[in-house]
């Protein structure tokens, strides 16, 4: 009976161990997720978070992986188009400088995946301006209206009130996130559900159902995904991220310390 125990006691501790070589081998292969707030247009104008900027940023993120806010029936004209003459003329693609002139050009020096996410459609996004317009002449919805003004309005005050507009630094907080939020929820609050796929909620889950494909296919691999979309998503995006257990989210600031 002693050498039956015995035996128990060691197969046991060698279950053990071997769980905890599980363990730390899984925590060894979750893939690196660092989350990039864009700010679009403005990235051709601003004099700091400009797309030289942005090139030496990337650089020294240094991904395998990049997640962009285009969408995956756009990426093949884009990506043809920039194979034959190194421009893009697919017209969604061209309002993300970002893409057309950083992370598209960067590909022909870095070795890196370029994968579409974005869940946007053109009709979708023609319904959202129709209903909102109709919503804004609505003498039933004044006081909705209202609200969302105030709320804009209070966001951006807030925003220009701190001083730094366009600061790389300050996007990458969550007290920019959260500035966000103040416009951003109560839009989402009155018109999420009349706005259809083209509500704030409703778009950012297409775009993050788009996302978590991409993070499932490459689970485990030990690489680094750089997500790239617009500043305002990155708040809604890093709630989501935080659930998962396979990733380790990365904080901006030490890449772009490095770049200093």
């Amino acid at each position: 009976m002693k050498k039956i125990a015995i035996l128990l006691v060691a197969l046991s501790i060698l279950s053990c161990n071997r769980s905890a070589n599980l363990e730390a081998k899984r925590e060894i292969d979750k893939n690196q997720v660092v989350v990039l707030g864009a700010i679009h247009s403005g990235h051709l104008t601003d004099s700091v978070y400009n797309t030289a900027y942005l090139k030496k940023l990337i650089k020294e993120i240094k991904p395998h992986i990049i997640l962009t806010e285009i969408p995956p029936d756009r990426f093949e004209a884009a990506i043809t188009g920039f194979k034959k003459d190194d421009s893009i003329s697919e017209p969604r693609v061209m309002r993300f400088p970002e893409y057309t002139d950083v992370v598209f050009p960067l590909s022909k020096e870095m070795n890196f995946e370029i994968i579409p996410t974005a869940g946007w459609t053109r009709p979708m996004a023609l319904e959202r301006q129709q209903k909102l317009r109709a919503i804004s002449k609505d003498s039933t919805r004044i006081e909705d209206w209202k609200a969302y003004l105030a709320a804009n309005k209070k966001s951006d005050s807030l925003y220009k009130a701190t001083g730094k507009i366009n600061d790389p630094y300050f996007i990458h907080t969550n007290t920019y996130d959260s500035i966000q939020d103040i416009s951003l929820q109560v839009y989402n609050k009155l018109f999420n559900v009349e706005l259809g796929l083209g509500g704030w909620d409703n778009i950012n889950i297409a775009h993050y159902w788009n996302i978590e494909k991409a993070l499932e296919k490459h689970r485990y691999q030990r690489k680094r995904v750089l997500i790239i979309y617009g500043a305002g998503h990155k708040g809604w995006f890093l709630r989501e991220l935080q659930k998962r257990d396979d990733i380790r989210l990365l904080e901006m600031k030490p890449f772009l310390d490095a770049i200093q």
